[in-house]
């Protein structure tokens, strides 16, 4: 029986593109191949492994159908597809072009309708048909003989699907009742109605009974209550999205048999797309006889890291390997002699939890050589021999250590660097995709690790028993917040032993792998981010003392401002009404107010509320600027006051915030559990929650803060005289900014040119419009693109590094900071000016906004020396953007402040000698020292 095989092309091509979409496949010109990539496997799949005799890839057109003209809003809801998408489906169509295999394309059908036309055809002449795609709305045309060929997900297997299968999936008997159930229920996914209040469930039901949409219709006084309601109200509903549910099956397709049948692909021009594209891997499976080829090498105009993709992964069971169980008195001796032989090693650690004070200390892995490893169970009479390799000289790897060197210092064992964390070398070189060991692994090194699911599902507590498969302990636990404890001490030591030594060993190659790829960011990696780690186990160990009565006695003054603000909107409204819900909210404003001619809607129909909305309105009314407190006073209530009690450790008495190095793409560091990053300090209200941080007995906060360091490092990026000359006199830089762009004298500036000259000082970072700086500042945009044109005349310079920053970054790809880290804009070269817009922003700013992350993270290094070497008894506890937070012994105070201070001037000089002022203050809480 001859084999047709239809592969719905749209279908395909957006499922590889979004497959990858975390991790985008691009060339070494930075263009993103993934859809090409991904329909490229799927064809070559079907081609080696199902031996088709016929072939067909059906495409839509921009035309619309009648369904589209039949119901307008048909798949109206859809995003516009995706930039980077549609310029992959002409080269999708060069690739079948090369393969020899037919286009079906008619204005007016959908793939779908073309495919299932010949699906019909292929009957009667005695074929057997499979349609290639994963929309499960091609089982209404299934038969004896056609079936669905459904793409696996995540390098899994194929699934076919026929009959058999369509009450298991479908829950319906035969093929057009699929029709019916989706004019019953809808597709949200088609933006088909479907009837009210029937979903799948229902619709399989009445189906069922009924037999088709029409039948149930003609029968609904056998129905009662809101079900029958619905579908009375809403019958011509039910009726059209049967129809547009249905597949076109007599389409005026005219291709013939012959036409479709399989036929010698042209080699030549297959290759030519392959090395344009550069698949490696790809050519390797087609040609497997040919030279090898090689990418254009890294230069200015080309991203330096490109990577292999693998179509499958090995797995344990099929590399060889030696693992070795540190069991006894002699192996642990071996193991001890061979570290301490060794200038570089990986370790990894397995513990019982997730919880830095509470993990006990199951084991350590130690790799030093790719496919070798050693686990070493953990016992107290390890502990002075362990804690001596660990503390030598040798440099460490691991991946995410900062969790492990935290455990380990909780057990008393301050580990000593130098350090490499793959997980940071890799966020640094792909920064957009996915950095936990396991991903990392399946696309540097095409191995698939042991995952801990699978060895320790039957051991896990209840409600960790279902988890999904996971990378690692760390990644595990972070996907069950719920539950941080794994009973990891239950597996038997002999799985637990390989699993942890594969561990180290995949990480160890994959540290060899990135080393290379650093290309430029080397310094990053070795002198900021990895020296960096001990730095913040040192300071998330030490933690902060909170003053719990405080975080009370100011949770109760927010409650009363907040039942105040309550009292006042419900006046204002002249009705009370749930203030937490949108929809009411909306209604007060904009139906029974007035607040806007022409007030925006959600996607639901909803009045759009948010921030930016009611900002957009302030001044219109006062409810206006009292919803915006209230919200404010909600949310820090509920976040800090609230919830803070709850973070403060049981063993230290203190809050221990956890930092993360290369979660924002500039380089800033993040806070979690509890995030002290986004307390505000510019409004009253968050002011006050800071008032509940307190030194430790018998010491004084100590916080030193950068003052207007973006604005001093845009000056010395820019090179721009006249903001440098300002900064290096000391004097007031939005005071001298105001003066210029309005052509007065300092002493001639008023209160509000000043805020209006910060605004746009620190708005021209952020790439502020004229219409941005209207609404912030309340002024008629002509007068706030004035301001902007103003501003720049009086400094050109800083205009030029603007537009050079963006030209540069278009024709190499990234920007980079002062140090050399880099992050890659794609968009530069968008068509869609929203998108390179926002693109064209970010560039500007990042090197201004990782400059200054770069100055700070080297500060806190060079601090952190200072302190130790010093053995002062003042510790560094907090960073919070362009601070530090010092618990300041009273002692130390005047030899200690000088050096800290220098010590954050002179971290990263600027260019053009842009002088740096670090601004400082003490006191008996974290609002007084700021």
């Amino acid at each position: 029986m001859p084999r047709l095989f239809l592969l719905d092309g749209m279908a395909l091509v957006y499922r590889a593109h979004f497959a990858f979409i975390q991790n985008p496949i691009r060339n070494s010109k930075g263009v993103n191949t993934s859809a090409l990539y991904g329909f490229t496997n799927t064809l070559l799949t079907i081609l080696e492994k199902e031996k088709p005799t016929h072939l067909g890839v059906a495409f839509d057109t921009s035309a619309p159908t009648p369904r589209h003209v039949r119901y307008p809003a048909y798949k109206a809801q859809r995003d516009e597809m995706p930039e980077e998408l549609a310029a992959a489906i002409p080269n999708v169509k060069r690739l079948c072009k090369a393969f020899h295999i037919p286009l079906l394309e008619i204005d007016g059908y959908e793939a779908d309708d073309l495919i299932g036309t010949l699906a019909k055809r292929a009957e009667p002449a005695g074929f057997e048909t499979y349609m290639v795609t994963p929309d499960k709305d091609f089982a209404q045309l299934l038969s004896e003989t056609t079936f669905m060929w459904k793409p696996g997900k995540k390098g899994s297997e194929h699934e076919v699907i026929g009959l058999p299968q369509l009450p298991e999936i479908w829950g319906v008997k035969s093929p057009h009742e699929i029709i019916d159930l989706l004019g019953l229920m809808g597709d949200t996914v088609d933006n088909i109605p479907g009837v009210p209040g029937i979903g799948p469930k229902t619709a399989q039901k009445l189906i069922a009974d009924f037999g088709s949409v029409e039948n149930l219709l003609e029968n609904l006084s056998k129905l009662k209550g809101k079900q029958k309601e619905n579908l009375e109200t809403h019958a011509d509903n039910a009726r059209l999205s049967k129809e547009l549910a249905t597949i076109i099956i007599d389409a005026p397709l005219e291709v013939s048999w012959t036409d479709l049948e399989l036929s010698q692909r042209d080699d030549e021009a297959v290759k030519d797309l392959f090395t344009e594209f550069e698949f490696r891997s790809l050519t390797k499976r087609l040609f497997p006889g040919s030279a090898d080829f090689s990418p254009p090498a890294p230069s200015e105009e080309t991203p330096a890291a490109t990577q292999t993709i693998f179509e499958t992964f090995k797995k344990i069971s099929e590399v060889p390997h030696e693992y070795h169980l540190a069991d006894t008195a002699e192996k642990q001796a071996r193991l001890f002699e061979e570290l301490g032989r060794q200038t570089a090693f990986c370790f990894d650690i397995e513990t019982t939890s997730l919880d830095r004070f509470e993990a006990k200390l199951l084991g350590v892995a130690f790799s030093w050589k790719g496919q070798e490893g050693w686990y070493l169970p953990y016992s107290a009479d390890l502990h002075p021999q362990l804690k001596t390799a660990l503390t030598g000289p040798a440099l460490k790897t691991g991946h995410n250590l900062k969790y492990d060197l935290s455990v380990l210092h909780h057990h008393g064992i301050v580990v000593e660097g130098p350090f490499f964390d793959s997980m940071l070398a890799h966020s640094l070189v792909f920064p957009d995709q996915r950095h936990t060991m396991d991903y990392v692994s399946e696309t540097m090194l095409g191995y698939s690790p042991i995952k801990l699911a699978e060895i320790a599902a039957s051991h896990l507590q209840p409600d960790l028993a279902t988890a999904p498969n996971s990378d690692d302990l760390f990644s595990f636990a972070e996907t069950n917040k719920k539950s941080k404890e794994l009973d990891v001490a239950a597996i038997p030591l002999e799985t637990l032993a390989e699993y942890a030594a594969e561990d180290a060993d995949v990480t160890w190659q994959i540290a060899e792998k990135l080393r290379p790829l650093l290309d430029g960011q080397e310094k990053v990696c070795h002198e900021i981010e990895c020296p960096l780690l001990p730095v913040l186990v040192r300071m998330e160990m030490e933690g902060i003392a909170v003053d719990p009565a405080a975080l009370v006695e100011i949770g109760g003054q927010l409650q009363q401002r907040i039942n105040e603000l309550s009292v006042s909107i419900a006046a204002h409204a002249k009705r009370p009404f749930n203030l937490n819900s949108p929809k009411q909210l909306g209604e007060i404003l904009f139906n029974e107010l007035g607040l806007a001619d022409k007030a925006k809607k959600t996607k639901t129909g909803q009045f759009k509320t948010d921030e930016a909305t009611l900002a957009s309105l302030a001044g219109k009314h006062p409810i206006i600027d009292e919803i915006l407190e209230y919200r404010e006073a909600t949310k820090l209530k509920g976040t800090y006051l609230d919830a803070l009690p709850a973070h403060i450790v049981k063993e230290t008495g203190r809050i221990h915030t956890q930092f993360h190095q290369l979660v924002a793409a500039t380089g800033r560091l993040a806070s979690t559990d509890p995030n002290l990053q986004n307390i505000p300090i510019r409004s009253a209200l968050g002011r006050q929650i800071r008032k509940a941080f307190v030194p430790r007995e018998g010491f004084t906060l100590l916080s030193c803060d950068y003052s207007q360091i973006e604005l001093r490092v845009m000056a010395g990026l820019a090179s721009d005289a006249s903001m440098i000359e300002a900064f290096r006199e000391n004097r007031d830089i939005h005071t001298a900014t105001a003066a210029k762009v309005w052509g007065i004298t300092e002493s001639e500036v008023t209160r509000e040119q000043r805020s209006g000259a910060k605004m746009v000082n620190f708005g021209i970072i952020y790439g502020i419009s004229a219409f941005g700086l209207s609404q912030r500042l309340g002024i008629p945009r002509g007068e706030a693109a004035e301001i902007i044109d103003n501003y720049f005349k009086q400094y050109p310079a800083i205009e030029e590094f603007m537009d050079r920053t963006i030209q540069e970054a278009r024709m190499s790809g990234y920007v980079e900071t002062l140090t050399g880290r880099r992050r890659y804009f794609p968009d530069l070269t968008s068509g869609n000016q929203t998108i390179r817009g926002n693109a064209e922003r970010a560039a500007i700013n990042t090197p201004i906004q990782g400059s200054s992350a770069d100055m700070i993270k080297l500060a806190m290094i060079r601090i952190d020396a200072l302190l130790r070497e010093g053995t002062y008894r003042t510790k560094m506890l907090l960073q919070v953007h362009d601070e530090l937070v010092f618990d300041l012994h009273p002692e130390e105070q005047e030899d200690l402040i000088p050096r800290i201070l220098d010590t954050m001037q002179t971290a990263l000089p600027l260019p053009g000698g842009v002088p740096i002022l670090v601004e400082y203050g003490t006191g008996s809480n974290w609002l007084v020292a700021h």
